[in-house]
C-alpha cells in the first residue's frame, strides 16, 4: 500500500481528467516520475532558452505564456488555468525557445513530468493515451478558433468569443447566465484578442449597457449568452 506521501500525490494526480480513474495498483506500477512544485506570484516556472522538457499540470492558480518581441515588448499568447496542460507536449525538441511561464496573479501550485517519462507510461496505458489525445485536440481546436477569430472577427465579436470560452459550461446550462472571474486586467485581455486596453475598456462598456452583460469588481456575469454569441458570429472583418 503507499505511504502518506503517495497517498497525497495519488489524490493530486487524480485531479486531473487523464489520471482520474488511476487504481493504488497502478500508481505503484507505474512507479510515476512526478514533481509538485509550487510557485510565487510572479514567479517564473521557466526562462526564455532554458531546457524546458518537461509537461506541466495545473493543479492550482493561473500560468501566464508569453514571449518578448523584437521591440522589448511583452505579448501574452494564452492564460492557462487549473486543469490546464502547457510545457513541452511532444516529444521532438520544439520551439519553446522564445516562450517563458510565469505564476500569474497567485501562487500556483503544479504537477510536473519530464516528457520521456509521461510518454512512457502513455505507451503503457492505452486509456491515458486516449484522453490525453483527446484533451490535446482541443486545446490545439482552441488555439486554431483563437487565430480564425483573430484573422475573420471585429474586435467585438473577438471579446464576446473570449468571454464565452472562460464560462462554465455546466452552470451555464443548469442556470442560462454565469460569472467569468475578473483576475485579468483589460490590458491582459486586450493582448490576448489583438486590441488595445482602451478598445476592450469601450467594448465592455457597451455590452454592459445593452444588458447584456452586467460587471461588477470581481466578476463578469453573462447575462443573455445565446444573444451574446449572435451578436458575435455576425462580427466579421470590414475588409
Amino acid at each position: 500500500m503507499p505511504n502518506n506521501s503517495c497517498d497525497n500525490t495519488l489524490l493530486l494526480i487524480r485531479g486531473f481528467d487523464i489520471f482520474a480513474h488511476i487504481t493504488n495498483e497502478e500508481y505503484e506500477e507505474l512507479n510515476l516520475v512526478h514533481n509538485f512544485l509550487e510557485a510565487k506570484k510572479g514567479e517564473f516556472i521557466y526562462f526564455p532558452s532554458q531546457n524546458k522538457r518537461k509537461l506541466y499540470f495545473t493543479k492550482q492558480g493561473y500560468i501566464k505564456i508569453g514571449y518578448i518581441d523584437s521591440d522589448g515588448n511583452e505579448c501574452i499568447k494564452e492564460i492557462i488555468q487549473k486543469g490546464e496542460i502547457f510545457g513541452q507536449l511532444t516529444l521532438e525538441q520544439n520551439n519553446l525557445e522564445d516562450e517563458f511561464a510565469q505564476a500569474y496573479k497567485a501562487d500556483v501550485s503544479l504537477c510536473a513530468f519530464n516528457i520521456e517519462d509521461f510518454f512512457s507510461i502513455l505507451q503503457k496505458k492505452p486509456g491515458m493515451a486516449l484522453s490525453f489525445s483527446i484533451h490535446l485536440g482541443n486545446k490545439v481546436k482552441k488555439v486554431e478558433n483563437r487565430l480564425l477569430n483573430l484573422l475573420n472577427k471585429n474586435v467585438q465579436s473577438r471579446l464576446i468569443h473570449f468571454l464565452l470560452s472562460m464560462v462554465d459550461l455546466a452552470e451555464l446550462k443548469r442556470s442560462g447566465k454565469t460569472n467569468v472571474e475578473r483576475y485579468l486586467t483589460h490590458d491582459d485581455i486586450a493582448k490576448l484578442i489583438g486590441s488595445t486596453r482602451q478598445t476592450v475598456t469601450t467594448t465592455l462598456t457597451q455590452l454592459g449597457n445593452e444588458e447584456l452583460i452586467a460587471i461588477n469588481k470581481t466578476h463578469i456575469e453573462i447575462l443573455k449568452p445565446n444573444e451574446l454569441k449572435n451578436l458575435a458570429d455576425v462580427g466579421h472583418v470590414t475588409k
